[in-house]
């Protein structure tokens, strides 16, 4: 891992990957303007997919560089695993080495207007994908009983809408305090951070950035304990450490 030069180098190909999201984002509006339709306003800009995609390369770069061949390597197809609950979840990122499960990633992200109600979907998505991974894991549905390296990246747009404080609603019983009057940024990191503390995840990273610092490659990241260094060095030093093991073998 010392020597994975990309790595020591991340934020630069962190900015490059933000860049690659607002633009993509970007040419899917216009590209449904021109077409005559918005698809619900900006929701657009989110159906349209491949926004996370610089992410995405950026991952599957470290990984190869950490010592593993492209071929074990999925981002663009075969990336269902086996549910529990279900038949099968398509995962963003994977990788897989002789039947092995190494690692799964989900790259999701939210822009506005509609924060409360994706909120609700993000979070209820996430905690879902992670029981029904851990209790095919548990059936022995990933080829071994090595623990595989599960991570959640979020990218979050900085906007008045996602930072201003939120109510609850409390009819019979008083919310946990942290949710009271706090904002979309504050729970979605708070999520991320109960993700990994209850070892749903093994790392979380949180980002947050608006089209008009995103751009240009700027974003910025709110919690130390959620950066995308320690949650790209997290997965680097995983897929480091099984590459060494396939070279004893």
């Amino acid at each position: 891992m010392a020597n994975n030069s990309m790595l020591a180098d991340l934020s630069k190909h962190a900015r490059d990957a933000v860049r690659h999201y607002w633009r993509t984002r970007s040419r899917q509006l216009e590209k449904q303007r021109q077409a005559g339709g918005l698809d619900q306003g900006l929701r657009s800009a989110v159906t349209g997919g491949a926004h996370m995609d610089g992410f995405i390369e950026l991952l599957t770069k470290l990984v190869i560089e950490a010592g593993l061949a492209r071929e074990h390597v999925f981002c663009n197809e075969a990336l269902e695993l086996p549910g529990y609950f279900r038949p099968t979840k398509r995962w963003d990122f994977l990788v897989v080495v002789n039947r092995q499960l190494v690692a799964a990633l989900e790259a999701k992200s939210q822009v506005g207007p509609s924060f409360g109600n994706n909120f609700n979907n993000r979070t209820e998505e996430a905690m879902g994908s992670a029981l029904d991974l851990w209790t095919a894991f548990r059936e022995q549905a990933f080829g071994s009983a090595i623990r595989p390296w599960v991570g959640y990246l979020f990218l979050l747009e900085d906007c008045a809408a996602s930072t201003k404080p939120v109510g609850v609603k409390e009819p019979h019983f008083k919310v946990f305090p942290e949710f009271r009057d706090s904002s979309y940024a504050n729970r979605y990191e708070l999520f991320c951070r109960r993700l990994v503390l209850e070892k749903h995840y093994d790392n979380a990273a949180f980002l947050m950035s608006n089209p008009g610092q995103g751009l240009k490659g700027g974003y910025s990241e709110p919690a130390q304990d959620l950066t995308l260094q320690a949650f790209a060095s997290s997965l680097v030093a995983r897929v480091a450490a099984f590459s060494g093991r396939i070279q004893q073998l």
